[in-house]
């Protein structure tokens, strides 16, 4: 299942809108408006990088140019939610798929589920972790502390973060301790 992707918008230190573009475009589309000089900072929650969007015109326009083109039809069995990819593979690989039972495309599902089944969940700490890193250096370099709170983030000390993004402006610490959960994830 995709990662359903979630915004959040800064004017200097302050949050000014977070969640899904839906939300998030006629909040930034509204403050543009009052002044078109306004420096935001958008970041993409998941990845920690920082995205930029053309709030010219109407807001139905701006969400028009934001919002995922409409998935394309052909190949494969939409109403299953199927799409069709292409993959490359050498020709010993396609050899073993079509000895497979029931065909390569099975036996690749076969092979993806068995693997996502060991999958442990510390690639997706180290991508929170790498999440909060990105969206720090952006609007957090300059603060007191920065070089230690990232030390402490990659060494996965939550309490060594917390205490250095102490005293970071209220709404930039909010936002990091809502993602904190994951990036200091540690097998027990």
């Amino acid at each position: 299942m995709e990662q359903e992707r979630t915004y959040s918008a800064f004017v200097g230190t302050s949050l000014i809108a977070s969640g899904r573009i839906e939300s998030v475009l006629p909040a930034l589309k509204h403050g543009f408006d009052q002044d078109a000089g306004t420096l935001f900072l958008i970041f993409e929650d998941w990845s920690g990088r920082q995205v930029d969007f053309d709030l010219r015109g109407t807001v139905d326009e701006v969400l028009a140019r934001a919002l995922p083109a409409q998935p394309r039809t052909g190949p494969g069995r939409p109403k299953l939610g199927v799409t069709s990819r292409e993959i490359s593979l050498l020709p010993r690989h396609w050899e073993w798929l079509e000895q497979q039972p029931n065909g390569a495309s099975a036996a690749l599902r076969r092979l993806v589920d068995e693997a996502r089944k060991h999958e442990t969940d510390e690639p997706q700490s180290r991508q929170a972790r790498e999440a909060m890193g990105r969206f720090m250096s952006a609007i957090a370099g300059n603060l007191p502390g920065y070089e230690s709170a990232s030390r402490a983030l990659y060494a996965v000390n939550r309490p060594a973060f917390e205490a250095e993004i102490r005293d970071w402006p209220e709404d930039i610490r909010a936002y990091l301790l809502t993602r904190a959960g994951e990036a200091f994830w540690t097998r027990g």
